[in-house]
């Protein structure tokens, strides 16, 4: 079973597979050489669209100036116009031409930038994000990614692009490059494979519109931590399904076709189990030292393996701590019907 196998012998595996699967992808795909990174780069300045990873998942990216290109993008993932996205800069001075970032979002941009933290802050009226990348709010979310592809396309370019999951939105993230080809197919122009995203759920996200700051979605940084950083504790609003404010709050969302069963100590007769920790007859195991961060990395690959071999998915407790969080909160937006 593929939860019994070494992890080194799961990349291998894994890796064998996408070297397969480059064979048969209708999407044209190029390894992210800088050669590779600047044809990306002329095609984001042609409106056109680039899957490029990230320490979190493979993004979709376009530029986030031009609203003809963000509208094919939405028309791409089927993603409702209503829902912003993240707009990825290479530093905090393209961040500060985009936003108001002072006080405490520059301190924590300051620590945990490049990396998995997307700050939503008050729009710069410099900024070149487009109205519709914003959704019409008067707030931009902005991340500096820590992986090289990721950050060296921004520079190129030259430009915030914006990149939300490289997926069909409301499906199961992708953190591979054969993940976006079999999602997408040939719909966009180009897939820079920079191997499979390390960290493997999208960014933690916090408002430091207002006061105290607001975790809007948990993800790769533990918000743990972020307080601890910042001596406050951050506000949980809770879901906002009507208006989100930022990506990942629609009460569904991160779904396989498969049905759900969270908390499951053991899978029924008409399920796989997809565990955690040490439990007996998993068909997968998201950790099997239950390891938080190492269960994150793994969850969607996961899910997709088991996806497309079964109707219903049984899942063990995680722990609602740390990443734990995140993971949790993936979850039980999978299991949403």
């Amino acid at each position: 079973m593929y939860a019994s196998r070494p992890c080194a012998q799961v990349a291998i595996d894994t890796a064998s597979r996408e070297a397969q699967a480059h064979e048969t992808m209708t999407a044209p795909v190029q390894k992210a050489t800088p050669d590779a990174i600047a044809e990306a780069a002329d095609i984001l300045r042609r409106g056109g669209l680039v899957a490029v990873p990230t320490e979190t998942v493979y993004g979709l990216a376009v530029d986030a100036a031009n609203p003809d290109a963000v509208a094919r993008l939405y028309e791409v993932k089927g993603r409702p116009r209503f829902n912003p996205l993240i707009a990825h800069v290479n530093g905090p001075e393209m961040a500060k031409r985009e936003a108001v970032l002072e006080g405490a979002a520059a301190f924590a941009a300051g620590f945990y930038w490049p990396g998995p933290l997307t700050l939503v802050l008050p729009a710069a009226p410099s900024g070149r994000v487009c109205d519709l990348a914003r959704a019409g709010l008067d707030t931009i979310a902005l991340r500096h990614p820590s992986h090289s592809v990721a950050h060296d396309l921004v520079t190129v370019f030259g430009g915030p692009l914006v990149a939300p999951s490289a997926n069909p939105s409301g499906r199961i993230s992708p953190v591979t490059a054969r993940d976006v080809a079999a999602d997408l197919g040939d719909g966009i122009d180009l897939i820079l494979d920079g191997g499979r995203c390390p960290v493997g759920i999208e960014s933690t996200i916090v408002s430091f519109v207002g006061d105290p700051p607001e975790l809007l979605r948990p993800g790769g940084l533990d918000p743990a931590a972020l307080e601890r950083f910042l001596s406050v504790s951050l506000a949980r609003p809770g879901d906002e399904t009507a208006s989100p404010r930022a990506p990942g709050q629609l009460a569904r969302h991160y779904a396989p076709n498969a049905q759900l069963r969270l908390n499951a100590v053991s899978a029924q007769a008409d399920e796989v189990l997809l565990g955690f920790g040490p439990v007996a007859g998993a068909s997968a195991n998201l950790s099997p030292r239950g390891n938080l961060a190492e269960a994150a990395a793994n969850l969607f690959a996961m899910l997709r393996w088991l996806d497309g071999r079964h109707e219903r998915i049984a899942i063990s407790p995680i722990p609602q701590e740390g990443l734990g969080e995140a993971i949790n909160d993936r979850l039980r937006r999978a299991a949403a019907r």
